[in-house]
């Protein structure tokens, strides 16, 4: 019997999906969406409450944060910028990036954990194919569960928990089929909301994790590049 609660950001991503699935194994799960004006932000929210009843829980909380357009500095939030093609091996960070917001998000997961008295987060956050994303580092990650140390009542005993941060998107997509995790339900196209473009960071990075294993992907794109 699970009889602990965990939270998880749940972007309805395959990372955050798969991630999703990880901690059902070991706890009833809490989920967590937010919009914050990204290009394909009505896309994701289904793929959320998707997921959400394929796990059958209705314990979720969807926050809006409309500032990260007002922000602006990211192709994800900006509509004068154009989502850069897929750079699979540049060092550099895209424009996809969106400055801090792993930073928002975290915040809001550990003020919902300490309201309903749950100590497990957690946030399908990647390193080795991040983009280059400052905020997916590991060391981000581990300053952060001090902040929630310092900064939440004594004994909350708040956690972070990143369980596919090593992962390779190979690895990811393995593990999800492994559990049964809804990867036909998941969304991770930056740029469109019906058929995905093929050609954006993260429609490539998963691409290349299917092709390594000679799987199809479930979900249909405009463009389908060779990666191996």
């Amino acid at each position: 019997m699970k009889n602990r609660l965990c939270i998880v950001a749940l972007s309805g991503g395959l990372d955050s999906c798969v991630t999703a699935a990880l901690a059902n194994e070991e706890f009833n799960l809490a989920l967590l969406h937010i919009n914050y004006g990204q290009r394909t932000e009505r896309r994701e929210l289904q793929a959320f409450n998707d997921i959400a009843d394929f796990y059958k829980t209705d314990k979720k909380l969807i926050v809006n944060l409309k500032y990260f357009s007002e922000i602006g500095s990211s192709s994800l939030t900006d509509r004068n910028m154009e989502v850069s093609k897929f750079e699979l091996n540049s060092d550099k960070i895209p424009n996809s990036y969106v400055p801090f917001r792993n930073a928002n998000i975290l915040s809001i997961c550990t003020s919902w954990a300490e309201s309903i008295n749950c100590q497990d987060i957690f946030i399908g956050a990647v390193y080795e194919d991040s983009s280059g994303y400052p905020d997916c580092r590991p060391d981000f990650f581990s300053v952060f569960n001090k902040v929630i140390e310092l900064g939440t009542k004594p004994n909350s005993q708040i956690k972070i928990h990143t369980p596919i941060i090593n992962m390779s998107k190979k690895q990811i997509i393995q593990k999800g089929i492994e559990l049964n995790a809804p990867i036909h339900l998941t969304w991770s196209c930056y740029k469109d909301e019906v058929i995905a473009c093929g050609e954006c960071d993260s429609c490539a990075l998963r691409l290349r994790g299917f092709q390594e294993l000679n799987i199809e992907d479930p979900i249909r794109y405009k463009i389908i590049h060779k990666f191996i």
